[in-house]
């Protein structure tokens, strides 16, 4: 005999508030768990094409392993204190920039800044608000940089959970399905299997046209010899799996240095803004297409506030599982009203009746 509705909800409500509490106090303890986790998931298809080739699974997963080290390596070395360096800077120039900005401001538009006018006063509370805390939030983010990408969780911890989870993913799958309560295992490895088609398609997919987009505009932007070129290819590649958003800040971004930098090269001016037209170009018709497809449900201002919530209760690890976790409540969302449609709640006592207009007669 199953166990009443009220009381499986009861049990899975206390196991998902069990969850919460655990990730809420173990959150710092479970990045590199976390970040591993994701590793060996976007890794998995790999490992089973290797698979498929002949590759014994152990053998696949060293030779990703042994890849992917090397290029965080790289990436550690060389990459990132240029970043930090880029990012340093930026912050502190910035204050230039708006005085620069107001100064022009001033000259073509002396009616729009006038003296104590609302432009003229907010120009100079925002250059004020950057110098004053401009040293401080690039030591947070120095800090914040070196305190997430350390040697003891990158380049020890990390690889060695993607490795044993890689090598042990599809026993693991098997021993989860395993465990799933018989009466619902049907409905549930069908949530599961639109969840998993939902994450292959947006998080590894948009995952993969977020980084070659931010490699693209980071290596443009720098050979056009635009300053923090490298900053700005990052922050337009790091948001562009909100549509249009990445090329509207990098854009928006690159397009204001580019002025300061490049005023009356025009050429210059023009080959910035047509390196985010190219981008755009690429990730509508040839990135997106192949490696995202279709739309999978994720509207993004769903993104948006659950990376915000998430990000504000957990902090830097809800924001790790912030896309994760919104897919995977999309899908149920989606499951619960199909369900409900198709309940009596919804059509009524009479569903064979046509739907009537409570305004009629």
């Amino acid at each position: 005999m199953a166990l009443p509705v009220r009381q499986q909800v009861t049990y899975w409500g206390l196991a998902t508030a069990a969850f919460l509490v655990t990730l809420w106090y173990l959150g710092p303890i479970l990045l590199p768990f976390i970040v591993g986790g994701a590793i060996a998931y976007m890794l998995d298809p790999l490992a089973d094409r290797l698979e498929a080739l002949g590759f014994r699974r152990v053998t696949a997963t060293a030779v990703i392993t042994v890849i992917a080290v090397t290029g965080l390596i790289v990436v550690v070395a060389f990459v990132i204190p240029l970043l930090v360096q880029q990012t340093t800077a930026l912050v502190r120039a910035a204050p230039e920039y708006f005085n620069a900005l107001r100064d022009w401001l001033t000259t073509r538009f002396p009616d729009l800044v006038a003296e104590g006018g609302i432009i003229r006063t907010g120009l100079a509370d925002l250059g004020e608000m950057i110098r004053s805390r401009g040293g401080e939030l690039a030591q947070q983010l120095v800090a914040g940089v070196f305190g997430v990408v350390n040697a003891v969780v990158f380049v020890v911890v990390v690889p060695v959970v993607a490795f044993y989870l890689l090598l042990d993913w599809d026993n693991m799958v098997a021993r989860i399905d395993d465990l799933l309560p018989r009466d619902h295992v049907g409905t549930i490895r069908s949530i599961f299997r639109q969840i998993d088609a939902t994450l292959a398609s947006f998080v590894r997919g948009q995952g993969t046209v977020c980084l070659i987009l931010g490699t693209f505009y980071s290596v443009a932007l720098m050979l056009v010899g635009l300053q923090f070129g490298l900053v700005v290819g990052a922050i337009a590649g790091l948001v562009t799996f909100i549509p249009y958003v990445g090329a509207l800040v990098g854009g928006g971004l690159a397009i204001g240095l580019a002025l300061f930098q490049f005023w009356g090269d025009w050429t210059a001016i023009g080959l910035v803004a047509g390196i985010f037209v190219a981008g755009q170009f690429l990730e509508g018709n040839v990135l997106t297409p192949k490696l995202v497809g279709e739309s999978v449900g994720l509207h993004p201002v769903w993104l948006l506030f659950a990376l915000s919530a998430f990000g504000s209760i957990y902090g830097f690890v809800g924001m790790l599982v912030a896309v994760p976790v919104a897919a995977a409540l999309g899908v149920v969302a989606r499951f619960v009203v199909a369900e409900y449609k198709a309940s009596l709640l919804y059509r009524g006592t009479d569903a064979g009746a046509p739907p009537q207009d409570d305004a009629t007669e």
